[in-house]
């Protein structure tokens, strides 16, 4: 460890625990943001000597993060960053914060996997998907794509990929090791084209996708999700029985047990009994009471996770739809043209949120029955009947009534 390091480490500590004194916040962002002015190099500094794997992906990276963990942490202690403090500050302050834990997991913001990929050096890489998201934030999804292939072009980490995403498996197939996971891909509007090539892809009704032009497939698959199951090298089927719901959660579980098993030769079995242990993930399918009512808080960020938490959704309770767009949303609320709300139809609905006019405009063209609420636990109160109730929320939104269910 350098002097410049260690006085980096004591100034981010400092400002971290100011912020809390203070009440500004939690202070990862603001702590690790000081860590990185004083030294530069900091967070390949506090990568030393550890074994680490990093986890990105346009949906799931929470999740997929939180579940390999725990596979891991059946070993010994294991760091992370959590909270969605997944750029370059929140990652330097989880490393720097804790100075004893061998191995580690960390989400990366999906702009940042080759920088961070750079600094630490990672033993595993898991890629989950790549769809549309804050483009006032992030290039479209092939740039994307090309960034992640040109940064593991030639490398030695084992990537774990999800084959069925013809993106990732582009960007993938440029790493020396790969493991292929057939995790499934629900959302297919964003991979028509090659991204190799651009001819249209040919799918088939086993997943399989195909350029006829450029020759690019689907590759030959290591792990695969079959029925409920996880399917291993050997051709052995594990049950999934997890806490969590939605089958885009058991090829998020097959992605985290194949890492483990992969690359840290941690049993199957063992895996999926501690991953299934998990009731909720951040607040993400939290099951709760509100002035005596149940609660379910689901969130959705982009088009792609809005279908995943729709079809997710109980279909005979009311639902609250809330909407931010702030920075960390995005700007621009026009992806909600492309989330097929249709699926309300039947169901009474509220319109919630910053954006909640949008929200309503949108509702109404689904043809879903709906009011406009702007308070968010006004919105909760106007959900029809004394049963239960869903909340579907983007992320600041999401994050409001995390406070509001936690305040009641």
């Amino acid at each position: 460890m350098t002097a410049r390091f260690a006085l980096a480490r004591a100034a981010g500590a400092t400002a971290a625990g100011l912020s809390r004194l203070t009440g500004r916040g939690g202070g990862t962002t603001i702590g690790g943001r000081v860590t990185l002015l004083v030294d530069p190099n900091a967070l390949a500094q506090a990568a030393t000597g550890r074994e680490l794997a990093l986890v990105s992906g346009t949906n799931g990276k929470t999740t997929t993060r939180t579940f390999l963990v725990a596979a891991l942490s059946t070993r010994g202690a294991v760091v992370s960053n959590a909270g969605g403090a997944n750029l370059l500050t929140g990652i330097t302050a989880a490393l720097t914060t804790d100075r004893t834990s061998k191995v580690g997991v960390l989400e990366v913001d999906e702009p940042f996997l080759p920088r961070v990929a750079s600094a630490v050096r990672p033993r595993a890489v898991v890629l989950l998907n790549l769809s549309r998201d804050q483009l006032d934030r992030y290039a479209e999804v092939r740039r994307l794509a090309g960034i992640w292939r040109d940064a593991l072009d030639g490398s030695e980490t084992t990537v774990i990929a999800n084959a069925d995403d013809p993106l990732v498996a582009w960007a993938a197939s440029a790493a020396t090791s790969v493991v292929w996971v057939g995790a499934g891909q629900g959302w297919t509007y964003d991979s028509t084209s090659c991204p190799a090539c651009g001819d249209i892809l040919r799918r088939d009704r086993a997943g399989g996708w195909r350029s006829e032009q450029c020759g690019l497939a689907r590759p030959p698959l290591d792990w695969q999700v079959e029925e409920g199951a996880i399917v291993d090298p050997r051709g052995n089927r594990h049950l999934v029985e997890l806490s969590l719901p939605g089958q885009v959660n058991v090829g998020n579980a097959a992605l985290a047990v194949a890492a483990a098993n992969a690359v840290w030769d941690v049993d199957v079995e063992i895996a999926l009994a501690a991953i299934a242990a998990i009731p909720s993930v951040e607040g993400r399918y939290l099951e709760t009471t509100y002035r005596g009512r149940p609660v379910r808080l689901l969130l959705a960020k982009n088009p792609a996770g809005w279908s995943e938490t729709l079809r997710m959704s109980r279909p005979d309770v009311p639902v609250v739809v809330a909407v931010n767009a702030r920075a960390a949303d995005g700007r621009d609320p026009s992806w909600l043209w492309d989330v097929p709300f249709e699926g309300l139809r039947g169901r009474h609905a509220i319109a919630a949120g910053e954006r909640s006019r949008d929200v309503a405009v949108r509702l109404r063209y689904a043809g879903v029955d709906h009011v406009r609420v702007d308070d968010a636990a006004a919105a909760l109160a106007a959900a029809h009947g004394s049963g239960p109730v869903e909340i579907l929320a983007n992320y600041t939104a999401f994050q409001t009534y995390r406070k509001v269910l936690r305040d009641a």
